[in-house]
């Protein structure tokens, strides 16, 4: 049975994830629509988990996903950090607040969480979905022992073939047009930078598991594309961060409906590599030549800016993440979305 099939999905669309813009509501509405809405629980602890997984599950009785974070664990560096605030400082003062003293590891990867695995156990997803990599064996085999259908982020070959290998059901191509972070297992080692057609043709060709194409798709001839090139469904992030069941705030919103659609891949946010709206925080990071403390840590110095920046009226500091397709972005509810998607399917 194919992937697909097992989902019961009637339009081969997947929501993308999206920490802290996707919502209980986006997810239903997606999967109820008949594509597949997702929640992230990564910056979320188990009992956010839960509380989240219990919401969707009150508005639908269909599948979604539940993504995680796979990363390394962060590793401290005091010494790096201050580099990193000091360099951060004048931007604070600017708007009447210190630099946070120390940072801390804001979210826990999945890979030693043991909480999130056992709250995952109590009420198995139809699908889970990890990024930055992959978990241990023994939590694959566990999701796998309960039902769960496991997708993991791949942005090269050799990360799908590891896919493969650990047992992982099918791929999300993530193209260097996608939108937030980049799923990349390793950031410290170099990144091909594949964009979604040529990377969705090749896994499609060598990987050896279904493929789900993502980055830069935002319509539905982008979805029929996917689909000619191999791939067995897309996921779409940008495309449903302005629909109103969305958690971006109205700045993030106008700025990506309202603006030019330029992007830019930036480690200064949260220090992973990241396709962000080009935004003063972007531009801020261009300039500072300071060591960015390891994902998530730096991440606790980039919400503290934007949260003084806002405190200020100033909503450029933001982690408006956001795929190259940006300029077509519309603002609709997300049912409305899948079934306006699947209309442009079938007149492509």
């Amino acid at each position: 049975m194919t992937v697909l099939a097992r989902l019961g999905l009637s339009v081969p669309v997947i929501q993308a994830p999206m920490a802290g813009v996707s919502t209980p509501e986006m997810a239903a509405a997606v999967s109820n629509a008949g594509g597949l809405g997702s929640i992230a629980v990564g910056a979320t602890d188990a009992d956010g988990a839960r509380a989240m997984a219990a919401a969707t599950r009150a508005r639908t009785d269909r599948p979604f996903n539940v993504n995680l974070f796979a990363h390394a664990p962060a590793r401290a560096d005091p010494r790096r950090e201050a580099g990193w605030l000091a360099a951060l400082a004048p931007t604070f003062a600017a708007f009447g607040a210190e630099a946070p003293v120390a940072l801390g590891e804001i979210y826990r990867s999945f890979v030693e969480d043991d909480a999130m695995l056992a709250a995952l156990l109590e009420a198995p997803p139809a699908v889970v979905g990890f990024h930055f990599g992959l978990p241990g064996a023994d939590r694959i085999r566990a999701l796998k022992d309960a039902g769960c259908v496991l997708l993991a982020t791949a942005t090269c070959l050799s990360e799908a073939e590891a896919a493969r290998e650990a047992g992982i059901d099918a791929v999300v191509a993530q193209g260097w047009e996608a939108g937030g972070h980049r799923g990349v297992f390793d950031p410290a080692a170099p990144d091909d930078r594949l964009g979604t057609m040529a990377l969705t043709r090749l896994l499609a060709a060598r990987a050896g598991l279904p493929v789900i194409a993502a980055g830069g798709i935002m319509d539905g001839r982008g979805v029929r594309a996917a689909l000619d090139l191999g791939a067995v469904a897309a996921q779409l992030g940008t495309a449903f961060v302005a629909c109103p069941e969305s958690a971006a705030d109205a700045a993030y919103k106008a700025a990506l409906l309202d603006g030019d659609g330029r992007t830019a891949m930036t480690d200064a946010v949260s220090g992973r590599p990241a396709r962000c709206l080009r935004n003063r925080f972007v531009e801020l990071g261009e300039t500072l030549a300071a060591a960015r403390p390891d994902y998530p840590i730096a991440y606790d110095a980039g919400k503290a800016l934007n949260a003084a920046a806002k405190a200020r009226g100033e909503a450029g500091f933001g982690a408006q993440w956001t795929g190259q397709g940006a300029a077509l972005a519309r603002s609709l509810p997300a049912g409305e979305l899948v079934a306006v998607l699947a209309q442009e399917m079938g007149r492509a």
